[in-house]
């Protein structure tokens, strides 16, 4: 990873899990790698991304293209979005304004079919968890894939509800029947 990323000379973006910085592999595809914080606890976080991404397959889900798990150390490797978050465009008027109100709206679109592959179209129900503007990415034609899969929990497709010791995701985009 370190070899891909020049040593992680090129931060693409901070989160709460994470660092992501550009890449490059050796058949030249551009990727994203996610240094994670800290191994917190037993890695569950961790696991749960593996776990539910790596058993999706849908133009608006990222794609995980490889992870590392060395001690306490752990990285997922990523599709490279071209475009960067959806949230670079939400809260930037002149970008949003750039953009357009039609490709919005094909992204809100893409964002909606990624959601309902995750919950109807997987063997296993993924609930995400964490849907917001910056963990919704953008390609270099502003198709939109969701993720981050760090909160998500998977399900079996018969339960119609779930249970939950504590909520999860980010305050103000949480869902309000979580509460």
């Amino acid at each position: 990873l370190k070899k891909i990323t020049k040593c992680f000379k090129e931060k693409l973006g901070e989160g709460g899990f994470g660092t992501v910085f550009k890449g490059n592999l050796k058949d030249g595809r551009m990727v994203a790698v996610k240094l994670l914080k800290g191994a917190k606890g037993n890695g569950e976080e961790f696991l749960n991304e593996v776990t539910s991404i790596g058993r999706t397959s849908h133009v608006n889900i990222v794609n995980l293209l490889g992870f590392c798990l060395e001690r306490s150390k752990r990285a997922l490797v990523y599709e490279y979005m071209a475009n960067g978050s959806l949230g670079k465009y939400i809260y930037s008027e002149s970008l949003r304004l750039a953009i357009g109100l039609e490709s919005l709206q094909k992204i809100a679109i893409g964002v909606a079919r990624g959601l309902e592959y995750l919950h109807q179209g997987c063997s296993t129900r993924i609930i995400h968890f964490d849907i917001k503007p910056n963990n919704i990415l953008l390609d270099e034609d502003f198709c939109p894939k969701i993720a981050d899969f760090g909160l998500a929990k998977l399900c079996h497709l018969k339960d119609s509800a779930i249970s939950m010791a504590e909520a999860r995701g980010t305050i103000g985009f949480i869902a309000p029947e979580v509460f």
